[in-house]
Parts: structure tokens; sequence; C-alpha cells
């Protein structure tokens, strides 16, 4: 069983390369030698591997940037996902790919469930929208995976800024009125090779195939979130300027960024655990085991 892997050096990426060992032999594109805003190279790279499995980690994620580049985000979230698809359809191979809560407005009152109508609010949203949609009309054997406010202790995320601003700053403001569920790349990929395995042992693509919301359970606010990771790492010992108290919550419009963000990004998860039979842990968790894996190594 080969699986090719695109986005290797991602967050997401990073743990699928230690996940997918246990579901097939696995080939990474290097970086380097694949431009997937081309087309051409998306293919090639495709047909030099003829895989069983192909995973797209790979995606334009600058969610601010996407606003001031959109063709280039349109290049990597869509057409590159469109091409994947149909070469993994060629192939009648599983294509696995993920997108995000940003294909919502964030309006709903409650957690969105998968066939919820989507409308998404920025130029980023919009093309991994597109992605889905490209991917759904060209090849049925697939797994969607939405998932909300990845990270990981590979690369950047809220969590790590969040340390870093508290070792430097007094007082910190974080905005309140956004709520989802912080979500560990490492959860991701675990889920990813589970969800794999049972596709592969159940033969037939139809049961299986489909849009899937992956998140941690539970929700916050990204004030809750910084809040957390603060509490966390003071109770490691790790000295910080900030207090959980010294943590105020502003409201979306006091932080004005280029890229419309939904409200809501809350998810439900339940057609992904009645499926698959996995339990998913809450956002504490993993937030927890990142701090005290990056206190353990010095990163802090």
């Amino acid at each position: 069983m080969k699986i090719l892997l695109f986005g290797k050096e991602g967050q997401v990426g990073w743990e699928l390369r230690r996940s997918l060992s246990t579901v097939g032999d696995l080939v990474a594109s290097e970086q380097h030698e694949l431009d997937f805003e081309n087309p051409d190279h998306v293919r090639g790279w495709v047909r030099r591997h003829e895989p069983d499995i192909i995973v797209n980690a790979a995606a334009y994620t600058a969610v601010d940037q996407a606003e001031s580049e959109p063709e280039k985000a349109h290049r990597i979230n869509a057409e590159a996902v469109g091409v994947l698809a149909e070469e993994a359809n060629r192939l009648n191979a599983w294509l696995v790919h993920y997108s995000t809560d940003y294909v919502f407005d964030g309006e709903k009152p409650t957690p969105y469930d998968e066939g919820d109508a989507a409308n998404p609010l920025s130029v980023y949203g919009r093309t991994k929208l597109e992605g889905e949609e490209r991917l759904r009309a060209r090849h049925a054997k697939h797994m969607i995976f939405r998932t909300s406010w990845v990270y990981a202790a590979r690369g950047k995320n809220f969590a790590k800024t969040m340390l870093r601003l508290a070792k430097e700053r007094e007082k910190l403001s974080v905005i309140a009125d956004q709520h989802g569920a912080p979500t560990s790349a490492e959860l991701i990929a675990d889920v990813t090779a589970l969800a794999l395995h049972r596709a592969l042992q159940n033969g037939s693509h139809k049961d299986l195939a489909g849009t899937y919301h992956l998140v941690a359970r539970g929700e916050t606010s990204w004030h809750g979130y910084a809040q957390y990771v603060v509490t966390v790492a003071r109770e490691r010992g790790i000295i910080l300027k900030t207090t959980r108290e010294e943590i105020y919550p502003i409201q979306t419009e006091a932080y004005p960024l280029p890229a419309k963000r939904p409200r809501n990004s809350r998810l439900n998860v339940s057609k992904l655990t009645n499926t698959f039979g996995v339990h998913l842990p809450d956002w504490r968790n993993h937030v927890r085991r990142l701090i005290e894996e990056l206190a353990s190594h010095g990163c802090l």
C-alpha cells in the first residue's frame, strides 16, 4: 500500500509522517522539488508514484495575506486540489484532504454540521471551499476533514505566540467573542490514520467517503485559550510576566485584521465519532501536552 503525502513540512503534515507509517509505505513530496502552484507539477508527482492513497496536507494558510494574494491562494487551495481529485479518480485511490471552519460565516448560534450551508468571509475560506467542491465533483473516494485552530510543537501557532508575548509583556488583550476548539496536529494525524485503516478494511468506499468535522471536544474563545496556556505554563514553573488575570478580553472590532473571521467556529463532530467509533479528547488535553513538551525540550 503506497501513500503519497503532500505538505509534509506543515504542522499536520509533520505529524502525518509519523501516523501514516502504520498504514502503508509513505512517500512525501519534497517542498523544494514540487511547485504546488503548478498543476502540471502536482499531476507529475502523482504519476511518478502512482499511489494507492493520496493525503493532501498542503495548503495556503496565511489567512490575512491571502486577501492580497487571492490568485496564489486559489491555485494552491482550489486548483491543485482539483488536479489531485482527477488523478485519484484515475487511480481509484483514496484521497484525504483537509479543510477549515473558515468555510462558514460564524452566524449559526450552535455548532456547525457537515451539511450546513457554507458562506466563507475571506479569500482563504472561499478558496478552501472551492477546493472541497472540486474534490467532490471529480472523485467520490475521498475524505475531507474540516478542522479548526490547529497547533503543534512545530511551526507557528497561537499558543506559542501567547507564550512568547507573556514573557515580554505584563498585560495582554485577546479576542473573546470568537469561539472554537483548539485542535492539535497530532490528533488530526492520528484520526486520519485510523480512518484510513477502517476504509481499507471496509473494502467499499461508499460507507465512509465524505466530509467530516475533526476538532477536539469542548470549546473556548481565543481569550480563554490564552488564559489556559499561561496558567499551565506557570504551573510548569515557566517564568512569565503575564498572569491569567492580566489577559484582558476584547471584541473582534478592537483588533481589525485584513481577513474577516467567523465568530462561531464550533464544529459538530458526531458524524466522525459515530462513523469511526473514535473518542475525541477535550481541547485542554493536547494543549497541556504541547506546553509540557515545549518546556521539557527547553523551547520556552
